[in-house]
């Protein structure tokens, strides 16, 4: 975490004069790739999507900092590096208030360098059982600590050159009370289960239905409860 971060380090401009931006990626809006000392870095600013989002880009509802979107998600990439899961370590973050009721935020949190997205591997190659596996156990430790991944999905699961597998895009995922039903758990990996078969539809991706049966054996020797399936 960057103690007493700058307005200037969230700015793309900032970043461009000292010739740090080693690459992009476009989405809802764009993130920067940043070259830090030792490792690498994501600017992400929070855009809004699907409809609402071509009527209000940037904007959100302000209640209290505590509340707003980007602090829950730096919190909780904090928690997560602390107990040593494979998620981006988060280095700072930014809340603009506009007015009395709205703002803007962004986030800088570390680039998982030398790693592709599941998407991306699967158009050129399949993937084997033991790496769907461990992406089951990654999930699993997850859930041990009742994170709620809203969005899991292939897009948002990385391989890296070295076989680990990394979990990103915590923004608006929570953490869940224990003495609540888990359908929430079956949720998250329903998701991930269309996910997959909506590229293999659309992109002809390496996926066979198969293949989310390894997920779930890699899950359930690491959940810590009873299998759900």
């Amino acid at each position: 975490m960057i103690k007493n971060p700058s307005h200037s380090l969230f700015s793309k401009e900032y970043w461009d004069s000292y010739e740090k931006i080693v690459g992009r990626t476009i989405g809802r809006g764009t993130t920067w790739f940043i070259k830090l000392s030792k490792t690498q870095a994501v600017l992400r600013h929070y855009n809004r999507g699907g409809l609402v989002g071509k009527l209000i880009k940037d904007l959100y509802f302000f209640s209290s900092w505590e509340k707003t979107r980007v602090y829950q998600e730096l919190q909780l990439l904090k928690k997560l590096t602390n107990l040593g899961l494979n998620v981006p370590r988060p280095f700072a973050a930014r809340v603009i208030k506009r007015g009395f009721f709205l703002y803007q935020a962004d986030l800088l949190c570390e680039r998982i360098v030398d790693a592709k997205n599941l998407g991306q591997i699967l158009k050129h190659k399949p993937i084997t059982e033991n790496v769907y596996q461990n992406i089951g156990a990654e999930i699993a430790k997850l859930h041990n600590e009742q994170v709620n991944h809203s969005d899991l999905n292939i897009y948002n699961i990385l391989l890296d050159d070295k076989g680990e597998i990394w979990l990103i895009d915590f923004d608006k995922c929570n953490i869940k009370s224990k003495n609540k039903n888990n359908n929430w758990k079956k949720n998250n990996l329903s998701r991930l289960k269309r996910s997959f078969i909506k590229e293999t539809n659309k992109s002809n991706i390496y996926w066979r239905k198969e293949d989310f049966l390894s997920i779930m054996k890699g899950y359930n020797n690491t959940y810590n409860c009873n299998k759900f399936f």
